[in-house]
């Protein structure tokens, strides 16, 4: 499967059994979502609940059966007469001793085991990511061609990967550039189910949605293609930096609703989970890595409810981990061997600093001029060693952009506003008398 490919979507259930769900459950979900949202006409439910028009009947009519549901006994013209259900007494008791035990209504999650299936149909470890797909992502930046060498196997296995290397190099760029290099959709349920337990996983911050499927209430044919209890999407990117901690990696639990909330992991299933500036944060690097080993090895994670049981669900991220200490200083080798691929990130020598610099300031319309390059590479540069970074063109013309803005002048370069500029990129190692 190549990025610009589409996966197999997930089937349509066609009856109430194919739900795979308690009946109690789904008709309780049915009773809390009338109830909280007010609707009546089964179309209007059965979008509400993400189902089948038929399925949702199905349960419909089971509810009525025990006297939950009655009958409104008119037709609504607007609605392409349907008929029209609202809760009878003993529902609306029912509803509220339903969301006593879980305020959660809604899209109809999905099992567990189910959605492991799905998984596997549209694995990252599926992904087959072309060279030609990778470089027009990374087009932006300017990369040694042995980079893209030991990026493409990386990326294409789906395995996790380390990035290190000294500061401001395009770590983070090199890992927003693989995101982009994943062309494809695939399929995010709403919430998943395990042991009666609701799991929310589709979340907007997360998961950027495509434009979603939506059916003519009017017609006889239904045409949905997908099961709607998902959500179709971009593979999902989660990006972390110094503020992961180890418990945003468990079960979120709201006690008010009673529901649970996947963790970050969990989310970024089928697509990134990029852990930046590791080494910043409070746990120790070699803690976040140990919670991973099993995950990334054996491509399933362990979660737990707030009862104590534990239960496995798929993993299948490639987690990308990005920092600017040397690995042997902050993992044992134990750690490093669970990390599949590890790819160091250097500075640019001068000529691509040279063409990251006209890149830059070709972008950002300020016109280059020879003298004050040189004077950069002759004068200012020796006194770092010649260490290039990919950060400092960028940050050398933003500050050159806005001195002429002060001063009231175009946009140019010179000697003395190279020097005015270099000025704010270092601070001067000096001790402060307090």
């Amino acid at each position: 499967m190549t990025a610009s490919s589409s996966v197999t979507p997930p089937p349509v259930p066609a009856r109430l059994e194919d739900m795979a769900l308690s009946p109690v459950m789904m008709r309780d979900i049915l009773l809390k979502t009338m109830f909280r949202r007010n609707v009546c006409e089964v179309t209007e439910v059965a979008r509400a609940i993400c189902l089948p028009r038929a399925v949702t009947q199905e349960l419909v009519d089971i509810a009525r059966g025990q006297r939950l549901l009655e009958a409104t006994g008119t037709l609504n013209a607007n609605s392409g007469n349907e008929m029209g259900y609202q809760l009878t007494d003993a529902g609306k008791a029912r509803a509220m001793d339903a969301l006593a035990q879980s305020e959660y209504f809604g899209a109809m999650p999905v099992p567990l085991d189910v959605y492991r299936e799905q998984v596997k149909r549209q694995s990252i470890k599926n992904l087959n990511i072309s060279r030609t797909e990778l470089t027009r992502a990374m087009g932006h930046l300017i990369l040694p061609p042995t980079l893209l060498d030991q990026l493409g196997p990386a990326v294409g296995a789906g395995r996790s990967i380390l990035m290190y290397g000294p500061p401001g190099n395009g770590k983070s760029s090199i890992s927003n550039g693989i995101r982009d290099a994943m062309g494809d959709k695939i399929y995010v349920p709403r919430a998943i189910e395990y042991s009666g337990q609701v799991i929310t996983v589709y979340d907007p911050i997360v998961h950027s949605a495509a434009e979603e499927q939506t059916d003519d209430p009017t017609q006889l044919r239904r045409r949905t293609k997908y099961d709607t209890r998902y959500v179709m999407c971009d593979r999902p990117t989660v990006v972390t930096g110094g503020e992961l901690k180890l418990d945003m990696l468990d079960l979120v639990f709201n006690p008010t609703a009673r529901t649970y909330q996947a963790p970050l992991q969990l989310k970024s299933t089928g697509g990134i989970f990029i852990v930046d500036d590791l080494g910043r944060q409070d746990d120790p690097p070699q803690a976040l890595v140990n919670r991973w080993i099993v995950p990334l090895e054996e491509g399933r994670d362990i979660l737990a409810l707030q009862s104590g049981e534990k239960f496995e669900v798929p993993f299948d991220t490639l987690v990308i981990f990005s920092t600017n200490s040397h690995p042997n200083e902050i993992f044992d080798q134990a750690a490093l061997r669970r990390i599949f691929f590890k790819i160091k990130i250097d500075g640019p020598d001068q000529e691509d600093f040279l063409k990251i610099f006209a890149l830059v300031a070709r972008k950002k319309k300020m016109p280059l001029d020879e003298e004050a390059l040189i004077h950069l590479l002759d004068t200012k540069y020796p006194t770092i060693d010649n260490v290039y970074a990919n950060y400092q063109p960028v940050f050398l013309i933003d500050q050159m952009i806005s001195i002429c803005a002060f001063e009231g002048i175009p946009n140019q370069m010179s000697p003395a506003l190279i020097d005015r500029a270099w000025s704010n990129m270092f601070v001067k190692d000096e001790h402060i008398v307090k």
